[in-house]
């Protein structure tokens, strides 16, 4: 590990935030118990909102931002690691309220570390990221719920979180639907991820009803808001949402019939706080679950410089599948 190293540090000023590539020394990291040398990082809607000062995700500058990070432990305070074993870290706040993966070297605490699992490579690790293990607790979820086959819509289809459910839940035998903004543009994407059937995004826009036809046995939704409600009210009799997002709206308006008529399920989905048992449960799921072309599919590998840029497309929407940062060569 050098003493010297890059990493994407963002100021804030007038207001403003501003994102810079930096030399650091291992003096300018936070003084936390484990010392991780990263090979890669990722970009999630998250770290776009962080890059772009949307959504106040930044309350202390300066920070480097990336939720997700892969890596070798340097150096372990609490002996809970050891020198040279292999890591995935993704949530904790870390990229938020703690420096992030945009660093090629960076200091965090040892609970917050995963066991990289065995066979599965760093880059594809940082392929599947916090949106891969947010999909596959998503795909948990609905198992959990005893829904083991049917139809299962995907909102935000072409996103991170999005692309990722639809490749697992293809795997595992779903008949996926998947639901885009610019579905023409996403077809062969879509379809090449395991996708049925694509679908526009405008079709839920248009639509309001409490109590709709039954369609979905499942869904993942990653956009919350109007769509949300819609698709709640489609949902088959003990069906269930496992919702983890909210690019469209916050709110949700819709009333209690397909909760008390059909027992619809809405779950909640976190994977920021994750509890390690089904932290790791997750990634060895993944390890097995998430198929092989989905890694091909979904992923870009770029530097650090450009992650700015990148940023803003992806709070444009013009953003699909997933971004790898690659901190060896940045």
């Amino acid at each position: 590990m050098t003493q010297n190293f890059q990493a994407l540090v963002l100021q804030q000023q007038d207001g403003t935030t501003q994102a810079s590539v930096q030399t650091l020394t291992t003096a300018d990291l936070p003084d936390l118990d484990t010392t991780v040398e990263v090979a890669y990082s990722s970009l999630n809607y998250k770290d776009a909102m962080a890059l772009t000062g949307t959504g106040k995700i930044i309350r202390q500058f300066p920070m480097v931002a990336g939720i997700d990070l892969v890596g070798t432990v340097v150096e372990c305070k609490t002996g809970q690691w050891k020198k040279g074993d292999s890591v995935i870290l993704t949530g904790w706040g870390v990229g938020e309220r703690f420096w992030g993966g945009y660093s090629q070297v960076q200091k965090v605490k040892a609970e917050w570390l995963t066991a990289l699992p065995q066979g599965m490579s760093p880059q594809q690790a940082m392929t599947i990221g916090t949106a891969g293990l947010t999909a596959m607790l998503s795909v948990m979820a609905i198992e959990e719920a005893g829904v083991k086959s049917g139809k299962v819509v995907v909102t935000g289809a072409s996103g991170g979180v999005g692309s990722m459910a639809v490749a697992i839940l293809a795997q595992l035998g779903y008949e996926v639907c998947a639901l885009s903004s610019r579905p023409t543009e996403n077809q062969a994407y879509l379809t090449a991820l395991g996708a049925k059937e694509v679908l526009a995004i405008s079709e839920w826009q248009t639509k309001m009803s409490p109590l709709a036809g039954q369609r979905w046995a499942a869904a993942v939704d990653v956009v919350g808001g109007p769509i949300l409600a819609q698709i709640l009210s489609e949902i088959n009799y003990l069906g269930v949402v496992a919702a983890s997002g909210l690019a469209a709206s916050t709110a949700l308006d819709t009333t209690v019939l397909p909760f008390i008529l059909r027992g619809v399920r809405l779950q909640g989905i976190d994977s920021v706080m994750c509890p390690a048992t089904k932290r790791n449960t997750a990634w060895q799921r993944l390890l097995s679950d998430c198929p092989s072309a989905a890694y091909a599919q979904v992923q870009r590998l770029v530097s650090l410089a450009e992650l700015p840029q990148l940023a803003t497309e992806m709070m444009a929407g013009k953003a699909h599948g997933r971004v790898v940062v690659d901190l060896k060569t940045s």
